[in-house]
C-alpha cells in the first residue's frame, strides 16, 4: 500500500562504476554498467532492455565481491575510513542495477521482467549472505566497532552503530554449521517470497467478475460503468463489464452495486483469491514461508520471527506492538457493533425486518447512509477529485505552502512504461535539488497497491542527488472523462508523496542513513502526516474543483465533508487490526509449530484477539498478505498504526501552532524529513513536537474512538 521495500540485507549501503562491457548476445553496449549520463543519474530507460539486466547484475555482483575482498585484504590496521567508509563506497554497479530493477519489476512486471526476478533472487540472496557472513569482514567491523565507537560523532557514530548491529542481526556470529544453514534458509525464503508476489498478482487479476448486461450494474456511477467497460475490452470482452477486485480485500464497486447477489459474488473472489486450488493458489507457500521464517529466528537465538524483526524497530519487541494492538481494540469492538447496528437498522428499512447485515453490505449501506445522514455521495465528491488537479493543485501546491519547493514538468527523460511522467524539483532557493517521477494509472503488469522508493538514493560521499518515485493504482482516463479519484484514494496520492518528501529532503553523507531508510514503525509518520493536508481548507479549495465546470467545489458540500470525516471510521480501523492481528500471529510462531490449515490458524488468531468479525473482514487475508508474507513488512504491519499516532501527534503540534505555514513546514523539514536515520528518531520525535512519548489519544480522537 505505501512504500516498496527491497530487502537485500546490505543492498542499501553498498553503492563505483564498472568498465564498460556488452551484454551477452548483443553488439550494444549495456547501459548499466557505466554510470548513467543523464541529470542526476537517472536511468536511461530508453537504452536498458531486459536481457542487460542479468548480465548487469553478474558483473555487479562480482565487482562488489572484488571489493570486499580489498577491504579485508587490506594490510592496515582496520579504521573506520578504510573498512565502514569503504563499504559503503562498495558495489555501486550493483546498487545503480538494483535501483533500476526492482523497481520496474514491481510497476511493470513484464514476462521477461518476472523471469529475471525469478532467477536473480537466490542469486543477490546468497550474494548478500556471503557479505554478511564473511568471518573476516565481520572481523573488521568489529574491531572497528570496539576500538572506535567512542571516539565517533554524529553520522560516522550512527552509522557504526547501524553497521554492526546489521551484521550481528543478519548471523554474523553464528558457527560456521549454522551459517550454512541460514543460507539455505535465505535463498529458499527468496525463491519462496517473490513466487508469492506473482501469484498474488495473477489471482487478483483472476478474481475480477465478468457482467453480461448492464441491468445488472444498477447503483454504478457513470464513470464507474465506464471503467468496468474499459477493463473488459482490455481483457478482451468487447460489450461486457469486468468488475476488478483490487490489492485490499474491498472492491471499490461494492459501494454502489444495488445487486446484492453480486456484490457477494465480488467481495467472496476477492476474499478467496489465492485459495481456487490453482497455479496460483499460495497456502502451501504460506506455510513455507513461515516455518522457514521461524527456523531462522531461532537459529539466530530469537524465541521467533517476530522477537528478531523487530529489535531494531521503534516498538522493540513483539509484547509491545500486542499491549498497543490490544488497547485499540478494545476502544474499536465497542464503535465496530453500534456502527453494525445502525447500518443493519437502516437497512431495513428499505431491506425487510429479516435483513442480516453481511460484509458485502457495509459499504453499500455505508454509503447510502452517509447519504442520509449527511446528504453526501461518494459519487457528489468524484467529479471534483480529477488527478491531475490534485496532484498539481493539491500534493505541488501543499509542497509549495509548507517548504518552498516546486515541480517542473520535463518531457525529455526517458520512462519505464506510458503514463509515466517526471518532474524537476526545485528548492525554496531556486536551486534544482531533485527529480520526481509519478505512475499512477493501474496495469496487468503492475503490483497492487501504492508505493514510494528511490532510482538513486541521497548521498553525499557518493555525490548523488535524489531520484524519487511514486506509484499507485488508479483507474486511466477513458474517453473524455479524466481519472476521477475517491477521497480514499486522494488521501493516497497526499500519503505516497510523504514520503517522497521524505526521500527528496535526505541530506545525509551516507546511503545507509539516508531519506527513507529508517524504521517500519517510523518511515510511515511523514507520509501518514501529508494526508491531513489533503482536507485543510486551503489546498482543498486550490485542487477540488469541477473537472468540466472547472467551478471550485460548493462550500456545502465542503461542510458536508468535514460533518462526515468520522463516519464509519471503525470499518476501516478493524480491517486494519485484523491484518495486523494475522500478520504478527504468523511470526510469532516458535519453530517447530504444526499448522496444517491457514485459513483456520487464521480464525483462531482473529478469535483470541477478539476481532474475528464477519461483517468486517481484514483488509489482507494470508493468502493475499504482500507486505507480510512477500517480504517488507513480515511482522511489521502493525507500523500503519504505530506511526498514525506518531502522525497524529505531529499534526497536533502544527494545529497548535498555525497549521500551513513556511515556518511550520521548515521545523518539520528540518527536524523529521532531512534527517534520514541520522540521529535517534525518538529525541527527533520529542523535540518537534516536545512530547516524552507518543500520545495515543491523539488517533483515538482521528478515529472517533474518543
Amino acid at each position: 500500500m505505501k512504500k516498496l521495500i527491497v530487502s537485500l540485507s546490505l543492498a542499501t549501503m553498498l553503492s563505483a562504476t564498472y568498465s564498460c562491457q556488452q551484454s551477452a548476445g548483443t553488439t550494444e553496449p549495456n547501459p548499466l554498467l557505466s554510470e548513467s549520463p543523464l541529470e542526476f543519474g537517472a536511468p536511461q530507460f530508453d537504452k536498458i532492455r531486459p536481457e542487460h539486466y542479468m548480465p548487469a547484475f553478474e558483473a555487479g555482483m562480482q565487482q562488489h565481491k572484488e571489493e570486499i575482498e580489498a577491504i579485508v585484504k587490506n594490510p592496515e590496521t582496520p579504521t573506520f575510513d578504510n573498512t565502514i567508509v569503504a563499504l559503503q563506497r562498495a558495489g555501486q554497479l550493483l546498487s545503480r542495477t538494483s535501483g533500476c530493477f526492482f523497481p520496474v519489476a514491481s510497476a511493470h512486471g513484464t514476462e521477461p521482467i518476472r523471469e529475471i526476478e525469478e532467477r536473480i533472487g537466490p542469486m543477490l540472496s546468497a550474494h548478500y549472505d556471503a557479505v554478511n557472513l564473511n568471518e573476516a569482514l565481520f572481523a573488521r567491523v568489529k574491531q572497528v566497532y570496539t576500538e572506535h565507537m567512542s571516539q565517533l560523532q554524529g553520522e560516522d557514530a550512527r552509522l557504526l552503530q547501524m553497521v554492526y548491529d546489521g551484521f550481528v542481526k543478519n548471523g554474523a556470529d553464528l558457527e560456521p554449521e549454522a551459517k550454512e544453514q541460514l543460507k539455505k534458509i535465505n535463498e529458499e525464503l527468496s525463491v519462496l517470497t517473490n513466487k508469492f508476489s506473482n501469484q498474488v498478482r495473477e489471482a487478483s487479476a483472476k478474481a475480477s467478475i465478468l457482467v453480461e448486461h448492464t441491468n445488472e450494474l444498477s447503483g454504478l456511477s457513470e464513470a464507474s460503468l465506464a471503467q468496468a467497460k474499459h477493463d473488459a475490452e482490455q481483457a478482451g470482452h468487447s460489450g461486457k463489464y469486468l468488475l476488478t477486485n483490487s490489492n485490499t480485500t474491498r472492491s471499490a464497486y461494492l459501494s454502489e452495486l444495488d445487486n446484492r447477489e453480486l456484490r457477494r459474488r465480488l467481495l467472496e473472489a476477492s476474499l478467496t483469491r489465492a485459495e481456487q486450488g490453482d497455479d496460483n493458489d499460495t497456502r502451501a507457500i504460506v506455510l513455507q514461508i513461515t516455518r522457514l521464517r521461524a527456523d531462522k529466528a531461532k537459529l539466530l537465538g530469537f524465541d521467533n520471527y517476530a522477537t528478531w524483526g523487530l529489535k531494531d524497530q521503534m516498538a522493540s519487541n513483539p509484547d509491545n506492538v500486542d499491549g498497543f494492538i490490544y488497547r485499540l481494540a478494545k476502544a474499536y469492538a465497542p464503535k465496530a457493533k453500534a456502527d453494525a447496528k445502525e447500518l443493519e437498522d437502516f437497512a431495513k428499512k428499505t431491506a425487510g425486518a429479516d435483513f442480516k447485515l453481511e460484509a458485502w453490505d457495509w459499504d453499500y449501506y455505508a454509503e447510502k447512509l452517509r447519504k442520509a445522514k449527511y446528504d453526501l455521495d461518494e459519487n457528489d465528491i468524484k467529479p471534483y477529485m480529477a488527478l491531475d488537479s490534485v496532484l498539481k493543485n493539491g500534493v505541488f501546491y501543499m509542497a509549495k505552502q509548507l517548504y518552498g519547493i516546486s515541480f517542473v514538468e520535463r518531457t525529455d527523460l526517458p520512462v519505464y512504461a506510458e503514463h509515466v511522467h517526471v518532474y524537476d524539483v526545485f528548492d525554496k532557493d531556486g536551486k534544482k535539488m531533485a527529480l520526481f517521477y509519478t505512475d499512477y494509472y493501474r496495469r496487468p503488469t503492475k503490483n497492487g497497491g501504492a508505493w514510494m522508493g528511490n532510482f538513486v538514493e541521497q548521498s553525499h560521499l557518493l555525490g548523488n542527488r535524489p531520484v524519487v518515485y511514486n506509484v499507485c493504482n488508479y483507474a486511466p482516463p477513458v474517453g473524455d472523462m479524466p481519472s476521477l479519484l475517491n477521497m480514499d484514494e486522494v488521501t493516497t496520492l497526499f500519503h505516497e508523496f510523504g514520503h517522497g518528501l521524505h526521500g527528496l529532503f535526505a541530506n545525509q553523507q551516507y546511503e545507509t542513513l539516508s531519506g527513507t531508510n529508517v524504521p517500519r514503525d517510523f518511515v510511515e509518520m511523514p507520509s501518514q502526516f501529508h494526508e491531513h493536508w489533503a482536507t485543510d481548507p486551503s489546498v482543498l479549495g486550490n485542487y477540488a474543483k469541477h473537472y468540466k465546470s472547472g467551478e471550485a467545489m460548493p462550500e456545502t458540500l465542503v461542510e458536508k465533508m468535514k460533518r462526515a470525516a468520522r463516519f464509519n471510521q471503525a470499518y476501516a480501523l478493524g480491517e486494519n487490526i485484523a491484518s495486523v492481528v494475522i500478520d504478527m500471529a504468523w511470526h510469532k510462531l516458535p519453530a517447530g509449530s504444526e499448522v496444517k490449515d491457514v485459513a483456520a490458524f487464521e480464525r483462531e488468531a482473529l478469535e483470541r484477539a477478539g476481532m474475528y468479525n464477519k461483517q468486517i473482514p481484514p483488509r489482507y487475508r494470508s493468502t493475499y498478505f504482500r507486505h507480510s508474507m512477500g517480504g517488507g513488512y513480515s511482522a511489521g504491519y502493525y507500523a500503519y498504526l504505530w506511526s498514525e499516532v506518531l502522525d497524529n501527534n505531529v499534526y497536533d503540534w502544527f494545529v497548535k501552532n498555525g497549521g500551513l505555514t513556511p515556518e511550520n513546514g521548515e521545523r518539520l523539514r528540518e527536524l523529521i524529513l532531512s534527517k534520514g536515520n541520522s540521529q535517534d528518531l525518538n529525541g527527533l520525535f520529542q523535540q518537534m513536537t516536545g512530547l516524552k512519548h507518543p500520545d495515543i489519544s491523539s488517533l483515538m480522537r482521528a478515529r472517533g474512538l474518543q
